[in-house]
């Protein structure tokens, strides 16, 4: 998925940019919040009906777009060196911060 990058305060590091049709974020996270055509969320490793076929997002500057999604911001740690990269690490850290039962 590609953010454009966000207005930050002059004293914010600039942001790591994403990497043009990853979408790692956009599948492996959950997402709580009601997403349009999603109206109880998005599971961890399901697909966000809102993601393109080249992987960007269709809500993004919009309103309706999770705060979630707007507060994400990609780093280095996060995406790795490819998508699959990405996928591993987000999905490691969807399974480490998931409420346990």
């Amino acid at each position: 998925m590609v953010f454009p990058p966000a207005p930050l305060p002059p004293s914010s590091p600039a942001l790591f940019p994403c990497r043009p049709g990853c979408g790692a974020c956009c599948i492996a996270l959950s997402i709580s919040s009601p997403i349009p055509g999603m109206p109880d969320g998005k599971p961890a490793g399901v697909r966000c009906v809102q993601l393109t076929d080249d992987n960007l997002c269709r809500l993004f500057g919009q309103p309706e777009r999770p705060a979630v999604c707007v507060r994400l911001r990609p780093s280095a740690e996060m995406c790795g060196e490819s998508a699959e990269e990405a996928m591993i690490y987000l999905s490691e850290l969807e399974l480490l911060t998931r409420p346990s039962d």
